[in-house]
């Protein structure tokens, strides 16, 4: 199995840290809001390369984390006049909500930052005895040149940088001794989220949370840490630096990041208007569809999304299912029978396309040419499966079952909701609302759309719509 390493531009060969075990920490949101489209994509690659390593027999220990402290944060419950910790809470809620629909499994473990402050404190103390990192005024900066082979993952030239973190300007920042230099912890500022220190009340920076969550539950040296091109630089240049400083070790034996994600061509932005979150796409078509669209590039790859796109991974996911519904159908409906010569010829066949699959994955995770051998086993199946009775129908269904399973697609369509039963919903949902229940009335509301209907609320009352 080869992956392309950020760390060395080049794909190398897959080899664990322990046999057979994997250990991957992919960088999680920051929850301020919804998570916007683009926060979908290196969720849904990385649950898919998490999904072929179980394929292919490893034990994963998948990571991913919760930024729950943060200065988007604070200004939000700042805005609201709520705790930052209701933020984080309710986003962490929604987050999870849009993950599940987009069939994302859930992390092995899934730490919050701000239940791991201990652990990033310790860190930074070591920092310090080892002479990697200084204190001014009660923020403590890491002293970048201290790190020999800064610059190894984003390929810059440490005389060439500007300091390039993500903290706004705190006090203190004057006494930085070199402007390269990035925040380890920072001051207390009025109306903010604070935890006691060796250096005062304060907060950790960005950078140190995912260097310790990584290093607590799974080691020093981990497999394969992940996410968007945009982290390179700072972040996971400065978890590199903190880290092997602190830990005197490899850090990441192999770096993954996917390729931006594209509106109409156009970068996503709020000021251009074509900003959107996985709730409001959710709104206009199935999140299944949404996850087959992203993984039908490379996720190297800038991807761009379009509604004519989107409409043709729907249309391409269709046929999908549809082939294994009339497998199903086959396998369910047919006698009892025996698989014939002429008919095992055409499972060899179908087994060389599952080679033509696992090849494609095990080529840097290539899941539109895994995509492609599956559409290529729809063609076989359907000119076949009617022919060859009901034991060659289930070989085929369970092939197709496996290995859209692999990419986190369901295979099973839920059963429709009836009309009757969605305007029963909707009356349920008004009586909610005049009682002022909203929490019921937002269940109900987020019950129909995981069903695939759309509600809006108009002066005429509440249309609604199959998405």
């Amino acid at each position: 199995m080869k992956i392309y390493n950020t760390l060395t531009r080049q794909k190398e060969e897959f080899v664990p840290v322990n046999p057979g075990k994997v250990g991957m920490y992919v960088c999680g949101p920051t929850v301020y809001n919804y998570i916007h489209i683009g926060n979908a994509r290196p969720m849904i690659v990385f649950d898919t390369v998490r999904r072929y390593f179980e394929y292919k027999g490893y034990d994963v220990n998948y990571v991913s984390n919760f930024t729950d402290v943060d200065d988007k944060i604070i200004k939000k419950a700042n805005e609201e006049g709520v705790s930052a910790i209701e933020i984080a809470e309710r986003y962490i809620k929604e987050c999870k909500q849009d993950m599940e629909g987009l069939n994302i499994k859930p992390a092995t473990h899934q730490p919050r930052a701000t239940e791991e402050i201990d652990g990033m404190i310790k860190m930074i103390q070591t920092l310090i005895e080892k002479g990697h990192a200084y204190e001014v005024d009660g923020t403590v900066y890491f002293k970048t040149r201290s790190f020999k082979e800064y610059g190894k993952l984003s390929k810059k030239n440490i005389d060439d940088l500007e300091a390039g973190h993500r903290e706004i300007k705190v006090t203190g920042e004057e006494g930085k001794k070199d402007p390269l230099d990035f925040v380890l912890w920072k001051p207390k500022k009025e109306g903010e989220i604070a935890w006691a220190s060796p250096w005062g009340e304060g907060r950790p920076g960005w950078h140190i949370e995912c260097s310790e969550m990584s290093k607590k539950y799974i080691g020093d040296t981990i497999d394969i840490h992940a996410g968007g091109e945009d982290l390179i630089f700072p972040h996971h240049e400065n978890e590199i630096a903190q880290s092997e400083a602190c830990n005197g070790e490899c850090f990441s034996k192999y770096w993954m990041h996917n390729g931006f994600l594209n509106i109409d061509n156009k970068k996503m932005s709020k000021s251009a208007g074509n900003f959107f979150t996985v709730r409001e796409i959710g709104e206009k078509y199935p999140l299944q569809v949404i996850r087959f669209f992203m993984l039908s590039a490379h996720y190297r790859t800038p991807l761009n999304f379009s509604d004519t796109l989107v409409e043709s991974a729907k249309t391409g996911l269709e046929r999908i299912l549809n082939a294994v519904d009339i497998c199903r159908d086959a396998a369910e409906k047919g006698s009892e029978d025996e698989i014939t010569p002429k008919a095992q010829a055409h499972l060899d066949e179908i087994q060389k396309l599952v080679k033509k699959f696992e090849e494609a994955m095990e080529d840097d995770f290539n899941t539109a040419d895994a995509v492609a051998a599956i559409f290529e086993m729809v063609r076989e199946s359907n000119s076949t499966v009617k022919e060859f009775g009901s034991a060659y129908a289930a070989s085929v269904l369970n092939t197709l079952e496996t290995l859209c399973g692999v990419l986190g697609i369901e295979t099973k369509r839920e059963e429709e909701i009836l009309d009757a039963d969605i305007e029963k919903l909707i009356e349920e949902r008004q009586q909610a609302r005049k009682e002022k229940n909203f929490a019921r009335a937002d269940e109900i509301r987020d019950q129909l759309l995981a069903q695939g209907i759309v509600l809006k609320d108009t002066r005429e009352g509440v249309k609604w719509s199959r998405a």
